[in-house]
Protein backbone atom coordinates (compact mmCIF):
# COMPACT_ATOMS: atom_id res chain seq x y z
CA UNK A 1 0.00 0.00 0.00
CA UNK A 2 2.85 2.39 0.86
CA UNK A 3 4.55 1.65 -2.46
CA UNK A 4 1.38 2.38 -4.41
CA UNK A 5 0.75 5.59 -2.46
CA UNK A 6 4.30 6.80 -3.09
CA UNK A 7 4.08 6.04 -6.81
CA UNK A 8 0.62 7.58 -7.16
CA UNK A 9 1.58 10.67 -5.19
CA UNK A 10 4.90 11.11 -7.00
CA UNK A 11 3.38 10.72 -10.46
CA UNK A 12 0.60 13.15 -9.50
CA UNK A 13 3.17 15.72 -8.37
CA UNK A 14 5.27 15.44 -11.53
CA UNK A 15 2.21 15.60 -13.79
CA UNK A 16 0.84 18.61 -11.92
CA UNK A 17 4.10 20.54 -12.24
CA UNK A 18 4.40 19.77 -15.95
CA UNK A 19 0.82 20.94 -16.54
CA UNK A 20 1.55 24.23 -14.76
CA UNK A 21 4.72 24.78 -16.79
CA UNK A 22 2.85 24.15 -20.03
CA UNK A 23 0.03 26.50 -18.98
CA UNK A 24 2.43 29.39 -18.38
CA UNK A 25 4.21 28.69 -21.67
CA UNK A 26 1.07 28.82 -23.81
CA UNK A 27 -0.54 31.73 -21.92
CA UNK A 28 2.03 34.51 -21.34
CA UNK A 29 -0.55 36.90 -19.89
CA UNK A 30 -1.16 40.53 -20.92
CA UNK A 31 1.34 43.23 -19.90
CA UNK A 32 0.72 44.67 -16.41
CA UNK A 33 -1.59 47.68 -16.50
CA UNK A 34 -2.71 46.93 -20.07
CA UNK A 35 -5.35 49.22 -21.56
CA UNK A 36 -8.82 48.07 -22.57
CA UNK A 37 -7.78 47.91 -26.24
CA UNK A 38 -4.69 45.87 -25.39
CA UNK A 39 -6.76 43.42 -23.32
CA UNK A 40 -9.28 42.95 -26.12
CA UNK A 41 -6.49 42.36 -28.62
CA UNK A 42 -4.74 39.93 -26.27
CA UNK A 43 -7.96 38.03 -25.62
CA UNK A 44 -8.62 37.63 -29.34
CA UNK A 45 -5.07 36.55 -30.11
CA UNK A 46 -4.72 34.08 -27.24
CA UNK A 47 -8.36 33.03 -26.80
CA UNK A 48 -7.78 29.27 -27.02
CA UNK A 49 -4.45 29.49 -25.15
CA UNK A 50 -6.10 31.33 -22.24
CA UNK A 51 -8.84 28.70 -21.91
CA UNK A 52 -6.49 25.73 -22.21
CA UNK A 53 -4.11 27.45 -19.82
CA UNK A 54 -6.97 27.89 -17.38
CA UNK A 55 -7.78 24.17 -17.63
CA UNK A 56 -4.15 23.22 -17.05
CA UNK A 57 -3.90 25.62 -14.09
CA UNK A 58 -6.98 23.97 -12.61
CA UNK A 59 -5.94 20.33 -12.91
CA UNK A 60 -2.22 20.93 -12.29
CA UNK A 61 -2.60 22.37 -8.77
CA UNK A 62 -5.19 19.70 -7.96
CA UNK A 63 -2.65 16.97 -8.74
CA UNK A 64 0.00 18.79 -6.69
CA UNK A 65 -2.43 18.90 -3.77
CA UNK A 66 -2.95 15.14 -4.17
CA UNK A 67 0.82 14.73 -3.87
CA UNK A 68 0.84 17.03 -0.82
CA UNK A 69 -1.81 14.92 0.89
CA UNK A 70 0.14 11.76 0.11
CA UNK A 71 3.23 13.25 1.80
CA UNK A 72 1.22 13.94 4.95
CA UNK A 73 -0.26 10.43 5.04
CA UNK A 74 3.09 8.77 4.31
CA UNK A 75 4.68 10.75 7.13
CA UNK A 76 2.03 9.53 9.57
CA UNK A 77 0.98 13.12 10.38
CA UNK A 78 -2.57 12.91 9.05
CA UNK A 79 -4.01 12.98 12.58
CA UNK A 80 -1.69 15.67 13.93
CA UNK A 81 -2.35 19.41 14.15
CA UNK A 82 0.46 20.13 11.69
CA UNK A 83 -0.98 17.66 9.22
CA UNK A 84 -4.41 19.23 9.48
CA UNK A 85 -2.83 22.65 8.95
CA UNK A 86 -1.35 21.33 5.71
CA UNK A 87 -4.82 20.17 4.62
CA UNK A 88 -6.34 23.52 5.56
CA UNK A 89 -3.56 25.44 3.80
CA UNK A 90 -3.98 23.29 0.69
CA UNK A 91 -7.68 24.17 0.66
CA UNK A 92 -6.84 27.88 0.87
CA UNK A 93 -4.26 27.61 -1.91
CA UNK A 94 -6.64 25.70 -4.18
CA UNK A 95 -9.40 28.22 -3.53
CA UNK A 96 -7.12 31.14 -4.43
CA UNK A 97 -6.07 29.31 -7.58
CA UNK A 98 -9.65 28.55 -8.63
CA UNK A 99 -10.76 32.15 -8.09
CA UNK A 100 -7.94 33.42 -10.31
CA UNK A 101 -8.71 30.81 -12.97
CA UNK A 102 -12.40 31.76 -12.95
CA UNK A 103 -11.37 35.34 -13.67
CA UNK A 104 -9.41 34.12 -16.72
CA UNK A 105 -12.75 33.13 -18.19
CA UNK A 106 -14.37 36.35 -17.03
CA UNK A 107 -11.93 38.64 -18.85
CA UNK A 108 -12.86 37.05 -22.18
CA UNK A 109 -16.46 38.28 -22.02
CA UNK A 110 -16.85 41.40 -24.15
CA UNK A 111 -20.12 42.53 -22.60
CA UNK A 112 -20.15 44.81 -20.66
CA UNK A 113 -17.24 46.61 -22.37
CA UNK A 114 -15.31 47.24 -19.13
CA UNK A 115 -15.54 43.58 -18.09
CA UNK A 116 -11.97 42.83 -19.20
CA UNK A 117 -10.54 45.70 -17.14
CA UNK A 118 -12.53 44.70 -14.06
CA UNK A 119 -11.52 41.06 -14.48
CA UNK A 120 -7.83 41.94 -14.76
CA UNK A 121 -7.99 44.15 -11.68
CA UNK A 122 -9.54 41.27 -9.75
CA UNK A 123 -6.78 38.93 -10.97
CA UNK A 124 -4.15 41.37 -9.69
CA UNK A 125 -5.97 41.49 -6.36
CA UNK A 126 -6.22 37.70 -6.04
CA UNK A 127 -2.50 37.30 -6.79
CA UNK A 128 -1.79 39.07 -3.51
CA UNK A 129 -3.55 36.26 -1.64
CA UNK A 130 -1.06 33.69 -2.93
CA UNK A 131 1.78 35.47 -1.14
CA UNK A 132 -0.18 36.68 1.88
CA UNK A 133 -1.71 33.34 2.89
CA UNK A 134 -1.95 30.74 0.10
CA UNK A 135 1.68 29.59 -0.19
CA UNK A 136 2.74 30.19 3.44
CA UNK A 137 -0.26 28.23 4.75
CA UNK A 138 0.90 25.16 2.81
CA UNK A 139 4.68 25.28 2.80
CA UNK A 140 5.35 26.17 6.44
CA UNK A 141 3.35 23.31 8.04
CA UNK A 142 4.36 20.93 5.25
CA UNK A 143 8.00 21.75 5.92
CA UNK A 144 7.49 20.98 9.60
CA UNK A 145 5.88 17.65 8.72
CA UNK A 146 8.78 16.77 6.40
CA UNK A 147 11.35 17.66 9.07
CA UNK A 148 9.74 15.16 11.42
CA UNK A 149 9.61 12.31 8.91
CA UNK A 150 11.90 10.37 6.59
CA UNK A 151 9.81 10.69 3.46
CA UNK A 152 12.13 13.37 2.04
CA UNK A 153 15.68 14.44 2.95
CA UNK A 154 15.66 16.86 5.90
CA UNK A 155 16.82 19.87 3.81
CA UNK A 156 13.54 19.68 1.88
CA UNK A 157 11.65 20.42 5.07
CA UNK A 158 13.78 23.48 5.76
CA UNK A 159 13.46 24.63 2.14
CA UNK A 160 9.68 24.39 2.35
CA UNK A 161 9.61 26.45 5.53
CA UNK A 162 11.98 29.02 3.99
CA UNK A 163 9.79 29.33 0.89
CA UNK A 164 6.68 29.80 2.99
CA UNK A 165 8.37 32.54 5.01
CA UNK A 166 9.75 34.19 1.84
CA UNK A 167 6.33 34.27 0.19
CA UNK A 168 4.79 35.66 3.37
CA UNK A 169 7.40 38.43 3.55
CA UNK A 170 6.82 39.36 -0.08
CA UNK A 171 3.09 39.53 0.65
CA UNK A 172 3.77 42.08 3.39
CA UNK A 173 6.42 44.11 1.55
CA UNK A 174 4.26 44.57 -1.54
CA UNK A 175 0.94 44.87 0.25
CA UNK A 176 0.57 48.51 -0.83
CA UNK A 177 1.30 47.75 -4.50
CA UNK A 178 -2.00 46.97 -6.23
CA UNK A 179 -0.19 45.24 -9.10
CA UNK A 180 2.65 42.98 -8.02
CA UNK A 181 5.92 43.44 -9.93
CA UNK A 182 6.58 40.81 -12.56
CA UNK A 183 9.69 39.57 -10.75
CA UNK A 184 7.64 38.97 -7.59
CA UNK A 185 5.06 36.81 -9.35
CA UNK A 186 7.91 35.04 -11.16
CA UNK A 187 9.45 34.07 -7.80
CA UNK A 188 6.37 31.97 -7.14
CA UNK A 189 7.72 29.65 -9.84
CA UNK A 190 10.47 28.37 -7.53
CA UNK A 191 7.89 26.19 -5.84
CA UNK A 192 7.70 24.10 -9.01
CA UNK A 193 11.30 22.92 -8.50
CA UNK A 194 10.48 21.85 -4.95
CA UNK A 195 7.39 19.90 -5.99
CA UNK A 196 9.19 18.28 -8.93
CA UNK A 197 12.28 17.27 -6.97
CA UNK A 198 10.17 15.98 -4.08
CA UNK A 199 7.99 13.91 -6.41
CA UNK A 200 11.01 12.34 -8.09
CA UNK A 201 12.62 11.49 -4.75
CA UNK A 202 9.42 9.87 -3.46
CA UNK A 203 9.22 7.69 -6.58
CA UNK A 204 12.89 6.72 -6.36
CA UNK A 205 12.57 5.82 -2.68
CA UNK A 206 9.44 3.81 -3.40
CA UNK A 207 11.56 1.48 -5.50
Amino acid sequence: MTYKLKMFGGISGITGVLMLVISFCINPGPPPGASYEQLISFGQQYYAAILWGAWLQTIGPFLIIVFTFSLVFLSGAAQSLTGWMVFFGAGILMTVSLVEITLYFAVLFKDPPVNSLIGMNLIYAVQHLYFIIGAPAVFIPLGIVMRNSNILPKPFGWLAIAMGILFGILGIVFLLRLILPVWVTAIAGIQAFWWLASSIIVIIRAK
